[in-house]
């Protein structure tokens, strides 16, 4: 079942638009649990992907992965799956639906969706005092999406 997900205006009007050889958020393609186009028409850097997976102001994956090839950054969690193994698990367009929305994928997970746009609920600044105006942007770029499911996919059983 093909699914495209869409976010009119906000798109067309947010920072967002400015990767125009990017595939913007709500231009995603979710098809039985795969994203099979590249969102950059680029490969992925796995070394820049093992950076953003262990960087607490980027993907910080590791805050709820345990990843061994990456057992030089601390505080690895446990919340969610281990990814040793991830590249033999799940392909890599599997990956990138996961990366970019896991809930596409696993509905009741709580990974963050790392290239989603629209479709939450924020409480706005009656509640906090700290709502964003305008857009939101996605907490990865395109190519910080293919890096990291290029890393991903490096992690095979041995």
């Amino acid at each position: 079942m093909k699914k495209a997900i869409t976010t009119g205006i906000a798109v067309a009007l947010s920072p967002i638009a400015v990767w125009a050889a990017d595939v913007a958020p709500g231009q995603i393609v979710y098809e039985d649990g795969t994203v099979e186009q590249s969102l950059t028409g680029a490969p992925g850097d796995p070394e820049n992907g093992a950076i953003i997976m262990k960087t607490k102001s980027s993907g910080n994956c590791i805050s709820c992965h345990e990843v061994t090839a990456l057992k030089d950054a601390q505080w690895h969690g446990n919340i969610g799956p281990v990814l040793d193994g991830a590249g033999d698990r799940w392909s890599e367009a599997q990956l990138r639906a996961i990366v970019t929305n896991a809930k596409e994928v696993f509905p009741e997970s709580m990974m963050p969706s790392y290239y989603r746009v629209d479709g939450f609920t924020r409480p706005g600044n009656a509640y906090t005092g700290k709502a964003p105006d305008g857009p939101i942007e996605p907490l990865l770029t395109a190519q910080q999406v293919e890096d990291v499911v290029a890393f991903l996919s490096t992690q095979k059983d041995e």
